[in-house]
């Protein structure tokens, strides 16, 4: 009856959700306030009862109610209750109901949030919030419903997919999803201000914290996948280039380019229409990356399912919003003239341009990547596949040249640089840079692009540490000049502080680009410096690998709720430091498919990573060990790309 009664609520749900969009409509064209009012109220009542139906669903789960076929197919009686609630994410239908679900909390949110500070936009925000909404549950209740019931009920389910029984799952989607629907928000403001003709910077003073909200979920998803593919597949990597890993780094690319270019409209009044340009193509790129996955016409570790007529109603929905949206930005395009123009290609907004068009040729070049071989196999019978080489010689000279601006921009000026600026300001930096170089050659780095990385990466620290050194410096200097004395009365920490806090937001992307560094330095480590071994280990059993000895000690069992295991011990031995490692190759009841375990002992110089195979003979399994040096760094380097966005967060709206 509960599985009923949130069949019920959703579509109670949908009905609400066009209310909102036609009241709101109607009160904004015939100018009657208490429509709108009734388009807000419907708000509110769409995520009550979207949250009810999720209840219900969750309930279903958590009850074993296995006459509901959605849980029937993904989950067991022996599923750990840790999964079985997560488990509501497994397959397409819940994770949409997912998304959809994010999409009436963030709806509610920003009404809420905005209804008395922006009258004039809301009605159209609350317009184009509930069609999305209404697009997502109309998929929901006619396509991918997760209510249908199974008859007769079988005793047990199917079980989750055991790729997917891994903490990876719980984190992973969400994070994914907020990020995706987070940037329905300030997409829902750009139209609103075309269509109202305010495209000013209000909107994106109003969508500011939206954004970089959006952009960091969006980055810790990513980066949770990376992690998830790394400790669980049993390869050594944590990026293959998988075209639905290329689908939420689309959207990722742009959001990064528009971050930056809303800057110089706040600042100079430039790009209106790049910013615009940028958070439409943002939002339909995440609906691209919702059609790839969900409809199930890539080969992934992702793609778990296959449902073409999914697919393509989502992929007329984002033509509908793709025509409607340029539609609109064309025909308001004489509201997009800027009076103001570039005055020096030596200017902070040319290196905001420059960011842009390097941010949009890597969206598009892995855009090509990833449709190229569904084209092909479209329109003929061949079948044709694009894999990191291509990627690494296209993209990775695209990244090089953006790590590049990330050092020159914190010290040109807006509008002009004079050339003594120049001459001033970077000597140091280019110096550091050299020294990179250098160390680079010396750690035996042979190729071009781990060179040029080096000394990016040292080139970028120089210039963004004199920056704050020359900040400190000015600091102090104010406050000679208020005392009147030699020295003062503020300290060098004081005045880093008052830097630091008079201009979060500045100080906040600093601290993303220098945990941009710190993973670029994990990406030249792992990718360049990765060692591997491939062989046939009995107990007793040693090999070398970099300064580790590792010996295989002995094989046995491992067995724990839903799983069996064959489970191996592994002595690793380095300079007086020793540690057990235990991969493992489970095999799990309901399921056929067996996974790999990784067993994995992390440092900050490296990563000693072991995979245990299948046996070859009596007493001998297959083995892969892996040295991977400095991955650690990329993930701390997204700790530091999470701390400085929340620093920046704390920015309030006046422009800095």
């Amino acid at each position: 009856m509960w599985i009923e009664i949130g069949h019920f609520a959703a579509i109670t749900a949908f009905l609400l959700a066009i209310t909102q969009t036609g009241t709101a409509l109607v009160g904004v064209t015939l100018t009657r306030p208490v429509w709108v009012r009734v388009s807000r109220r419907a708000t509110f009542a769409t995520f009550a009862l979207l949250t009810l139906a999720g209840g219900t669903l969750v309930a279903a789960f958590l009850g074993h109610d296995f006459s509901v076929r959605y849980v029937a197919e993904h989950s067991s009686l022996e599923l750990p209750l840790f999964y079985l609630a997560t488990a509501v994410w497994g397959g397409h239908e819940g994770s949409l109901l997912l998304w959809a679900w994010l999409l009436s909390l963030f709806n509610a949110i920003a009404v809420w949030r905005y209804w008395a500070t922006h009258a004039r936009s809301i009605p159209w925000i609350l317009a184009i919030l509930g069609g999305l909404l209404a697009g997502f549950l109309t998929l929901i209740l006619f396509l991918s419903s997760p209510f249908d019931r199974l008859f007769p009920a079988p005793a047990n389910g199917q079980d989750l997919n055991p790729l997917l029984q891994d903490p990876g799952m719980v984190f992973h989607p969400p994070f994914l999803y907020i990020g995706y629907v987070g940037f329905a928000i300030p997409y829902a403001f750009a139209m609103a201000a075309l269509i109202t003709g305010q495209a000013g910077e209000e909107w994106i003073l109003a969508t500011r914290r939206w954004t970089l909200f959006a952009w960091i979920a969006l980055t810790i998803g990513i980066v949770f996948g990376g992690y998830w593919a790394y400790y669980e597949l049993g390869w050594g990597g944590y990026w293959a280039w998988d075209p639905v890993e290329n689908a939420s780094f689309m959207p990722w690319l742009t959001a990064t380019a528009f971050l930056h270019s809303v800057m110089v409209q706040e600042r100079r009044g430039l790009f209106k229409t790049w910013n615009l340009f940028l958070i439409i193509t943002t939002f339909a790129l995440s609906l691209l990356g919702t059609f790839l996955v969900r409809s199930g016409v890539l080969s992934s570790v992702h793609a778990f399912a296959s449902d073409p007529g999914r697919g393509v109603y989502i992929l007329i929905f984002m033509s509908v919003l793709l025509f409607f949206s340029f539609g609109v930005l064309v025909l308001r395009a004489e509201l997009l003239r800027a009076e103001i123009h570039l005055e020096s290609p030596l200017s902070k907004e040319s290196a905001f341009l420059f960011n842009n068009l390097l941010l949009v040729v890597g969206a598009l070049t892995v855009l090509l990547g990833t449709l190229y071989p569904l084209a092909v196999e479209t329109l003929s019978t061949a079948k044709v596949s694009v894999g990191a080489p291509y990627y690494n010689r296209v993209f990775i000279p695209i990244m090089l040249g953006i790590l590049l601006l990330m050092g020159i921009a914190p010290l040109i000026a807006w509008r002009r640089t004079p050339l003594a600026r120049l001459r001033r300001d970077f000597p140091l930096p280019i110096l550091l840079g050299i020294v990179g170089l250098l160390v680079a050659l010396w750690q035996q780095v042979s190729h071009p692009y781990g060179v040029a990385t080096a000394a990016l990466i040292f080139f970028v620290i120089g210039t963004h540490g004199l920056d704050v050194v020359r900040g400190v410096r000015a600091r102090l200097a104010a406050g000679t000049r208020q005392t009147g004395t030699q020295t003062g009365t503020t300290s060098p920490l004081t005045a880093l502080w008052q830097l630091l806090t008079r201009n979060k937001r500045r100080y906040g992307g600093m601290t993303v680009h220098i945990g941009i560094v710190v993973m670029s330095a994990g990406f030249i480590g792992s990718g360049l410096f990765q060692q591997e071994l491939d062989l046939f280990l009995s107990p007793g059993d040693s090999v070398q690998l970099g300064d580790w000895k590792l010996t295989l000690e002995a094989v046995g069992k491992a067995a724990k709720y839903n799983w069996t295991a064959v489970e191996a011990t592994v002595r690793a031995e380095r300079q007086g430091e020793t540690v057990i490692l235990k991969p493992q190759k489970r095999s799990y009841g309901k399921r056929s498919q067996p996974t790999t375990e990784a067993a994995i002992h992390s440092t900050w110089r490296e990563d000693v990573y072991v995979v245990m195979g299948d046996p070859v003979k009596e007493n001998t399994w297959n083995f892969r060990i892996y040295r991977n040096p400095l991955v650690a760094w990329i993930w701390w380097g997204t700790g530091l790309i999470a701390l400085g966005v929340a620093f920046a967060m704390m920015q309030g709206r006046r422009n800095t």
